[in-house]
């Protein structure tokens, strides 16, 4: 064991131990830990048996008193020394005789021991010989090291390197109860531990070489192994979703079909929710062969669990069959595999042909939301309890269903329990219904009201408020409030519920601008004290750098680590301020406190706070540091680091000098570069190259599950793929869905993917990888699709388009990836001979392509038929982004297959979704479209004379004028408030403007109309100069109206608090009134929207503040280089990298 391993240790057990506080547990009496620190089997105890024991412990108070003094502590005992620490933990004779006093124990202070030992127990399991140990002791351990496994990053997950095989079995028993809460790595890791393992107690061979000298001698296994047995499959369980597909042959035909008819293979798959295409694929083709044919195989569809996912080649199904394969193909995931949406509702058909409407109903279960609106049946309240509240219904399924339960009273009273009967459906519900709801028939079931409130829209919500509000103490129904109506509380609002207290803001999700004005009132009252922040959770949102940097320095320590436990609700801005703030607080100890830090020290400093140290501290760090420096950098979390932050690269470097240790880079292993962690994904291409080439593949598989790396990188990266792996034209689908993600970051060569077979499923199945999905790879996705090079252009087809239409059923056969999907398609030559190959949208592509639809050209839009146009004018209608020529195309189709716009119903023009825009704007004066409606079409990408005339159509349509619009009409308008002219935003009742304005976000007004809205916003809440941070989080995209003084007039500590969104829509000249502090108090993600023409007018001054905002870095006598690493002199060059000089010409290349 290396001397890392004792912070490693420590900070484990801390976790752990931080769970038992947190659910309540009392702290262990000194009577119950003097029992079980010195247990033990033996008649006497010996000298070192018993001072292994003091000092466990005495690490053990030491460790609780981190996050708990106890009175008349122990823990005074200094625990600098990590090697001493290490050899004393480990030579813990008397551990398993602990373990079994602290599983025997009832007692809730037990948590704690139990915490304690776990890590503990893990070490001595995967580093101490199992020859001296008998079953229950290895039980016990096992049995104690469950809880430290679980929480553990697969870098440190190590596992014996060899172990008799009824302890292989014991340990996957174990791992077996871990399968869900265990990360993909982890699981791939186990998964390769158990082939080592049987490999080598059944095969006497090893199937990858070891440095350990028991495995030295072994020989290799061939590559013709059989060494999947039965036994095998079943010990590895639901791990074996992370074999690898040549793992699948080598399991013997009958070993494997004999698996497949057992028991055990449903239990396995049960717990498996994903697999890689490749894989399960492999799987299939092997169960397959277990059969006379595919007919014989369909009968055993229900065992398929996660396989169904992948099950592409479905003959025709017996009704009794489809219901089966549906069964299973609910399980899967709709978004990895469109192709999956399509075979449902091939599938749905045959359910539903031979069963009546309502059983049929309960037999597509979750599937039932594929049905048209036409095709559900009358639904009773039983038949929605059975059905659940997390159906996702579409919103035409909504509005009818909705209307079988209200009949022609559109406006019907609900009492609260048939509300909550409605279970999902509620979200179809008109605003005046919901507005009709009384606060003393539902609040009373909190669980019932967030159920029937998640998916409704922002006007929905607030009309509900409308009603709640009436008749209750505005305390009582804030404290009963939760989910989705509790955060478009309004500030207005929630400053009447008089919260004073912490009790009060517990168990709930506050909204950024709740949070922003409760952590102010909070601060205001002097209730943030040391301990406090603990309590605030999502309320950390509204911390400002002000009150972070008055914390006093007794209490920062306290405060670091309460922010530590709840990252998920900081952002970058907070997350520099506290790491600023506390490294302040370090060096007031003493000078040059990075320069000589202790292993304790480094130790204690919080790691999501360690990321963001000063480059020039970073450098400063002692190679005596390097242990605890690797083990946080194994484990941190850069998702708070901004991007462009010099602190990355400056990580990089010190955590590869500290894996280098006096060599150069080609001598580092697979298992050095493991512990980079996150860091990897900032390594640069001139880096990798120095590296051993298995050492440089290994890394670059582990990049391809980065969520970010640096475009600057990418590029090279790119480039030392291809050499390292080859071309993706020779590339197999295991290759691409292992690198896959790397070739995704760059355009060129994502359109230069190969068209093979299964590239459109293993693209599919990487979407869902990826943080950012481009332009270049829907595209990609849409020509797999559509591209008829691919396709065997039948007869068949070409009939279908012989006469214009062209519906679903031509492509009713077998659904083989690419090849499957045929486009519809003809030949024809222009007149110089060429051969032209037209695309003709079918409805099955339609569907599948989703929002990819926006790719056809207007001119293939044209060949659509009317029929397929009728089938799939919902789908077309999600697509925001069409282009002029398509909007014009699909219009003209609309009113061919609907007739004119002044004759089409309600119905019909909802239908249409985004379709509409195409519409002359005389023509949207005259849809019939409800308010209620207008939410659902406002991510269109409307145009200002647009959204004007489509007002107009909306005001006559429903009767209604400005002074009209209350709180829940402004919010249910939506974008369409922008169309209100000068005088009638004049009109808006004030109050209701002000409950409304923080449930307006995003709006993509005119500059123009933003004017109006923000003149609105002076007259509720003030002069911009004296507005809130609250106030501006609530005020969104209404900010972008302000005039270049009202911008310079804004404080720079309510900066942060801009909506992203809100950047791009000031106009330049207006955005270059802004003042270098306010530029720099933007923050890293706010100052990452500001566009090329905002820049284009800002001074170099300007320039170089909005830069700190991006980097998040505020330099101190330093001039950062292009990549935004700080440059390096000379001197600083020869006292860093002495040992490793011939290293620098790749860590300078940024």
């Amino acid at each position: 064991m290396t001397s890392g391993n004792g912070p490693v240790f420590k900070d484990m057990a801390k976790r752990l131990m931080r769970k038992c506080h947190d659910k309540g547990n009392p702290m262990p009496k000194m009577l119950l830990l003097k029992t079980v620190f010195n247990s033990s089997d033996s008649p006497t105890k010996d000298r070192n048996s018993g001072q292994s024991n003091n000092f466990l412990l005495s690490m053990f108070m030491n460790i609780l008193d981190s996050f708990s003094p106890v009175k008349d502590s122990l823990s005074s005992v200094p625990l600098d020394d990590p090697d001493k620490m290490t050899n004393m933990m480990w030579n813990c004779s008397n551990l398993p005789a602990m373990i079994k006093l602290i599983r025997n124990s009832s007692e809730a202070p037990a948590c704690y021991l139990h915490a304690f030992v776990a890590p503990l127990s893990w070490a001595t399991l995967t580093t101490q010989s199992e020859n001296n140990m008998d079953s229950d002791d290895y039980d016990a351990l096992l049995w104690a090291a469950k809880s430290a496994v679980q929480g553990m990053p697969s870098t440190r997950m190590n596992l014996p390197i060899k172990a008799a095989p009824k302890r292989v079995k014991m340990i996957l028993k174990m791992l077996l109860k871990l399968y869900e809460s265990t990360s993909e790595a982890q699981r791939t890791k186990v998964v390769q531990w158990a082939k080592q393992q049987i490999t080598q107690n059944y095969f006497n061979c090893t199937v990858r070489p070891s440095s350990d000298s028991r495995l030295k001698l072994m020989q290799r296994c061939k590559p013709s192994l059989k060494w999947l047995s039965m036994e095998a499959l079943i010990m590895i369980g639901p791990y074996l979703s992370h074999l690898q597909p040549k793992d699948v042959d080598s399991s013997p035909k009958e070993k494997l079909c004999e698996f497949f008819n057992s028991t055990k293979f449903k239990s396995a798959l049960k717990m498996v929710t994903k697999m890689n295409p490749s894989l399960a694929k492999r799987f299939i083709g092997r169960f397959q062969e277990c059969f006379s044919g595919k007919r014989e195989f369909a009968e055993h569809l229900d065992k398929l669990g996660a396989l169904a996912c992948h099950y592409d080649a479905a003959p025709d199904l017996s009704p009794d069959l489809s219901r089966k394969l549906l069964s299973e193909l609910n399980k899967c995931d709709d978004r990895d595999n469109p192709r999956i949406k399509v075979l449902k509702k091939r599938l749905i058909k045959a359910v539903m042909s031979n069963s009546n409407a309502t059983q049929a109903l309960h037999e597509l279960g979750s599937s039932a939301t594929l049905l048209s609106p036409s095709q559900l049946p009358p639904i009773s309240v039983n038949d929605l309890k059975i059905l659940g509240s997390t159906m996702r219904w579409t919103q035409g399924q909504l509005r009818a269903l909705v209307k079988k339960q209200l009949g022609l009273m559109k406006c019907k009273k609900l009492m609260g329990e048939e509300l909550i009967a409605l279970q999902s459906v509620a979200a179809g519900l008109p605003s005046c219904v919901l507005k009709l709801v009384k606060s003393k028939e539902i609040l009373h079931n909190t669980e019932a009201l967030k159920n029937v409130s998640k998916q409704m829209k922002k006007g929905q919500l607030k009309a509900m408020l409308q009603g709640l509000w009436k008749d209750v103490d505005p305390s009582e129904l804030v404290q009963k409030l939760a989910g989705p109506l509790l955060r478009r509380v309004s500030l207005v609002k929630l400053a009447k519920a008089n919260i004073t207290s912490l009790d009060q803001l517990e168990n709930k999700t506050w909204s950024r601008s709740q949070a922003a004005y409760l952590a102010k009132k909070m601060y205001d009252l002097k209730q943030l004290q040391n301990g406090t922040y603990r309590r605030l959770h999502s309320v950390l949102q509204g911390i400002t750098c002000k009150m972070i940097e008055k914390v006093a320095d007794s209490d920062v320590q306290g405060m670091s680590q309460a922010l530590t436990e709840t990252p998920q609700w900081l952002s970058k801005v907070q997350a520099g301020c506290a790491a600023r703030k506390f490294f302040g607080t370090l060096e007031k100890k003493r000078a040059n406190y990075f320069k000589n830090i202790s292993r304790k020290e480094m130790d204690e400093i919080p790691t999501f706070l360690l990321v963001h140290l000063n480059p020039q501290r970073v450098k400063d760090l002692p190679d005596s540091a390097c242990p605890v420096f690797l083990d946080k950098m194994e484990e941190a979390n850069l998702t708070l680091l901004p991007r462009r932050a010099p602190s990355r690269p400056a990580l990089t470097k010190r955590a590869l000098l500290c894996l280098a240790n006096g060599t150069d880079l080609s001598k580092l292993t697979t298992e050095d570069m493991s512990r980079l962690g996150p860091l990897v994904c900032e390594l640069q291409p001139s880096q990798l190259r120095l590296m051993a080439a298995d050492v440089l593949a290994s890394s670059l598989r582990a990049m391809a599950s980065c969520v970010h790396i640096p475009q600057r990188h990418i590029a090279d990266l790119i480039q030392l793929v291809y050499q390292t792996f080859g071309n993706t034209s020779d590339w197999s689908d295991e290759t691409m869905e292992e690198l896959g993600p790397l070739i995704l970051l760059d355009d060129d060569a994502t359109s230069a993917l190969p068209n093979k077979p299964w590239m459109k499923d293993v693209l599919y199945f990487l979407k869902l990888r990826l943080s950012r999905i481009s332009d270049a790879l829907k595209k990609k996705i849409f020509n797999l699709i559509t591209n008829t090079a691919n396709a065997t252009l039948t007869t068949s087809s070409d009939n279908s388009t012989s006469n214009g239409n062209s519906s679903s059923s031509g492509n009713s056969g077998s659904l083989n990836g690419t090849d499957s999907n045929v486009t519809v398609s003809s030949r024809s030559r222009s007149s110089n001979g060429a051969t032209i190959s037209t695309k003709v949208p079918t409805a099955e592509l339609i569907e599948e392509l989703g929002q990819g639809n926006v790719y056809w050209t207007f001119a293939e839009l044209d060949r659509m038929s009317t029929r397929t146009f009728l089938a799939t004018e919902e789908t077309l209608g999600i697509v925001s982004d069409y282009s002029t020529d398509q909007l014009a195309v699909l219009s003209r189709k609309a009113t061919e297959a609907l007739g004119p716009v002044s004759n089409m119903t309600e119905s019909v023009a909802l239908q249409l979704g985004c379709l509409i825009q195409g519409f002359s704007n005389a023509d949207l004066e005259k849809l019939a479209l409800p308010l209620d409606a207008l939410e659902d079409i406002a991510h269109c990408g409307w145009k200002q004379l647009q959204m004007e005339a489509l007002w107009k159509g909306v005001a006559k349509y429903n009767n209604l004028t400005a002074q009209q619009l209350g709180a829940a009409e402004m919010v249910a308008l939506s974008h369409f408030i922008c169309g209100l002219s000068a005088s009638e935003m004049g009109q808006l009742n004030m109050d209701a403007f002000k409950d409304a304005v923080g449930s307006m976000e995003g709006l993509q007004c005119s500059f123009q109309a933003a004017q109006q809205l923000k003149r609105l916003a002076v007259l509720a809440f003030g002069e911009p100069r004296t507005w809130t941070e609250a106030q501006v989080a609530d005020l969104d995209n209404i900010i972008a109206g302000l005039d270049a003084n009202e911008l310079a007039s804004l404080d720079p500590s309510v900066l942060p608090f801009l909506s992203q969104s809100c950047i791009p829509l000031i106009p330049p000249s207006n955005f270059a009134a802004l003042s270098g502090a306010q530029l720099e108090a933007l923050g890293p993600d706010n100052a990452a929207m500001v566009t090329s023409q905002q820049r284009a007018a800002l001074t170099d001054e300007q320039l170089a503040s909005l830069e700190s905002a991006v980097t998040g870095y505020r330099a101190q006598n330093q001039t950062p280089e292009q990549s935004g690493a700080p440059s390096l002199s000379v001197e600083g060059i020869s006292t860093f990298m002495k040992p490793l000089l011939f290293l620098l010409t790749g860590f300078l290349l940024l």
